[in-house]
């Protein structure tokens, strides 16, 4: 991988897969004029589609538009989620990288270059956190963020804006009321936009520790 090239995309990670590692879970995107639904009904909403999950896996397609190397890099790939807190993703050549979250413990690994890249996240943005919040009916929003919600039949859209300076600068969500993930839009606010579609996504499938192995 050309070196500007791999340090751009490290030095997005820590910004917009964290936010794919929590929002994975729960869905976000745009969809055209719909009816109005309020924030706390859209975060509801989002409880009760993954309610009873213990795990779920779906194939993946990433679009990442990257603003210092001006062009798009889409790829495919694999990410896996076992609660309470172990999320896997895989992403298949001409970019291949393998990714690990335990809790809030971030590992990277490249399999061309044969090296690991560790990326230390606060304990708040771990995911036993988010599913502790999402474990029991929704009375009060996050603390921090603006937020926008529709909804056109069963599919939704959840749009959330954090309000500090770095990072991410908008997430929109899609996602169906019975909690399957359509789409996945971070933009961050360096510039970066990465745009995620999941397909195949299955719940409670029985993974064990071996599907979540970096090498």
């Amino acid at each position: 991988m050309n070196r500007n090239k791999f340090f751009s995309v490290s030095l997005s990670l820590r910004g917009s897969v964290v936010v794919l590692l929590f929002f994975s879970l729960f869905g976000i995107a745009t969809i055209a004029a719909a009816d109005p639904l309020s924030p706390l009904e859209g975060l509801e909403l989002l409880r009760r589609g993954f309610a009873g999950m213990t795990d779920f896996t779906a194939d993946i397609t990433q679009e990442k538009e990257l603003s210092l190397l001006k062009k798009k890099l889409t790829s495919t790939g694999r990410v896996r989620f076992r609660r309470p807190g172990t999320f896997f993703m895989e992403i298949s050549p001409p970019y291949p990288s393998r990714l690990l979250l335990e809790n809030s413990d971030l590992t990277v690994f490249y399999p061309a270059q044969k090296s690991h890249q560790k990326i230390p996240l606060p304990a708040e943005e771990g995911l036993g956190k988010w599913f502790t919040y999402l474990d029991k009916p929704i009375t009060a929003l996050p603390q921090g963020v603006l937020m926008q919600a529709e909804r056109q039949g069963e599919n939704c859209t959840l749009k959330i804006q954090p309000q500090g300076k770095q990072g991410v600068r908008e997430l929109t969500l899609f996602f169906r009321d019975d909690g399957r993930i359509r789409k996945i839009v971070i933009e961050e606010q360096n510039g970066d936009r990465n745009s995620i579609t999941f397909r195949t996504m299955k719940k409670n499938v029985g993974l064990t520790e071996k599907e979540f192995r970096l090498e």
